[in-house]
């Protein structure tokens, strides 16, 4: 029998162990990225939740605790609207290597005006893309120092019919918020495909892999008070929506194959497997405009000069 059928089939519900590895979700404190860390916390590795609320952030650990005998979870400060503070939220972190990196925290806003974070960009691209850009460098040593580290992005479905306006990344000329925001997860995205052409250039043993949820919806999604709480109207209401879409645990199922899976490879894009919308995480073929090389090396270039974020030392 061959080294790759003797490899069980995934398994959402039976993952594989990660005893001694250490993993950060940010934005771990709600959503998708609480069930992230929820379900990493349940292999035995240390799970460390990136929020900028301590309150909620301590509400999270303690609920994954309730639901995960002895889960070594822990929380660190971490605000990706203020670039400056990154770096020293990377030094709290306080351990020696990294092996994985969920990049899941992000701002939606629905409704204008738009905003700005302290730095003077755009909240959406600033929070989502440009944060978590930044804090990528500042974790490139631990990373490194890993044997196998993976930088873990988390898209959104909303990206695949956006396309980035390179000549307006901050919506200055025409602020749509929900168009915004579905640019800024494609940002991201681009970010995610560039850093792994990037480390593989580099010669370097971290990987980077692009993921999105599909359709994830509250209504759909199991409580756990005080984070989350669904009502017995809200589940009912929300039944035939389950055809097509499916709740944030399952969303969070692409995000923690490409932590575990040692068949994920670097550049991959991961989501579920129904239509792109629910189901158990599957590979897909990157998006074609998401596999543009000069777009992303032209964003990357633009996110530099916005933050002062040095790559040059990617190999580590």
């Amino acid at each position: 029998m061959s080294s790759a059928s003797s490899i069980p089939p995934w398994n959402v519900q039976r993952l594989p162990g990660a005893v001694g590895r250490v993993f950060l979700v940010t934005g771990g404190n709600a959503g998708i990225g609480y069930f992230v860390a929820e379900q990493l916390s349940a292999t035995g590795a240390t799970v460390v939740l990136g929020s900028r609320n301590p309150a909620k952030a301590e509400a999270a650990t303690a609920s994954i605790r309730a639901r995960v005998p002895g889960a070594r979870v822990r929380a660190v400060r971490l605000d990706l609207a203020d670039l400056a503070s990154l770096g020293t939220a990377a030094e709290s972190l306080e351990v020696d290597c990294l092996d994985a990196v969920v990049h899941n925290a992000g701002v939606a806003l629905d409704d204008p005006p738009r905003r700005e974070t302290g730095d003077g960009h755009e909240l959406m691209f600033g929070t989502n893309h440009l944060g978590h850009f930044t804090l990528t460098r500042w974790l490139m040593p631990l990373l490194s120092a890993a044997p196998a580290a993976r930088v873990v992005t988390m898209g959104s479905f909303a990206a695949k019919s956006e396309r980035l306006d390179l000549g307006d990344l901050q919506s200055r000329k025409d602020y749509q918020p929900k168009r915004t925001y579905g640019r800024s997860k494609l940002a991201q995205m681009y970010f995610g495909v560039e850093l792994d052409r990037r480390l593989r250039a580099a010669g370097s043993t971290v990987a980077s892999v692009v993921v999105h949820p599909g359709g994830a919806l509250d209504s759909l999604t199991p409580s756990r008070p005080p984070i989350h709480v669904r009502t017995t109207g809200a589940r009912l209401g929300a039944a035939p929506a389950a055809l097509l879409v499916q709740g944030k645990d399952a969303g969070a199922w692409p995000a923690v194959r490409a932590v575990l899976d040692p068949a994920v490879r670097g550049g991959q894009l991961w989501g579920p497997r129904v239509f792109g919308l629910r189901g158990e995480p599957r590979r897909e073929p990157v998006w074609n405009h998401l596999a543009d090389p000069s777009v992303a090396a032209r964003l990357w270039d633009a996110s530099r000069d916005l933050t002062g974020a040095d790559f040059s030392t990617l190999a580590g």
